[in-house]
């Protein structure tokens, strides 16, 4: 009785291979395929989330234009706590100018950078009160500095944040941009007031860069080549 020959282990080699390479080839062909269609779902709920955020800090009664639609990019911007490129969202009511919207960093928190959304109305071509301000991100220390945050807030009537609702140069001048421990207008609570003294510093640096460079970012060309 005849028996075929074993492979030889050249041959053995070849076709494991073969094997390997049709395996990664239809793998990454299914990742692809997965990948085009979860990704418009994956960016619609970013973009959902990135809005709600935004829609915290200004109130959506204040623009009627698409801010994720008309927002530039920044270079890094040491008055807003960023060394890294950040962008801007620029808000239009009746094709008017009508406020902006800053990432800015405060870098001397309790347990690191606390992230925050930064927004400004415009007034007739002048930066005038702020909107809002929102904590996006930070590790303060849990029931003590992350009050900062409304979420942790346990004041829910009036978050300590809603302090800045309204505020400008003109209603509290620049040099009482402090908590009040420190001699300034702003309140915290006592044995935590690192936190807040970061935010505080960062608001008011914000709100100062805006009132220096409003103009040319109004002025500014968007992504798709237009100028507003």
């Amino acid at each position: 009785m005849t028996f075929g020959k074993e492979p030889s282990a050249t041959g053995l080699a070849i076709r494991t291979a073969v094997i390997l390479v049709l395996f990664v080839s239809v793998f990454t062909a299914a990742l692809a395929i997965l990948h085009s269609l979860t990704e418009p779902a994956i960016r619609a709920s970013a973009a959902e989330e990135e809005m709600r955020a935004i829609n915290d800090a200004l109130p959506r009664e204040l623009y009627d234009s698409d801010l994720l639609a008309d927002k530039i990019e920044l270079p890094p911007t040491a008055d807003l706590g960023q060394d890294q490129p950040s962008v801007a969202y620029r808000a239009h009511r009746g094709g008017l100018p009508a406020a902006l919207v800053l990432k800015a960093i405060a870098p001397d928190g309790y347990s690191g950078k606390i992230h925050m959304l930064v927004a400004v109305r415009v007034d007739a071509g002048h930066v005038g009160e702020l909107a809002g301000v929102r904590v996006t991100e930070h590790k303060e220390t849990p029931g003590l500095g992350d009050y900062i945050d409304p979420k942790k807030d346990k004041n829910k009537a009036h978050p300590w944040i809603d302090q800045f609702d309204g505020q400008s140069f003109a209603k509290l001048p620049e040099k009482t941009w402090k908590v009040k421990k420190d001699g300034g207008q702003f309140d915290s609570i006592a044995g935590a007031t690192v936190s807040p003294r970061a935010v505080v510093k960062a608001v008011k640096k914000a709100l100062a860069w805006a009132d220096a460079n409003q103009e040319r970012l109004f002025a500014a060309t968007d992504k798709k080549g237009g100028q507003r």
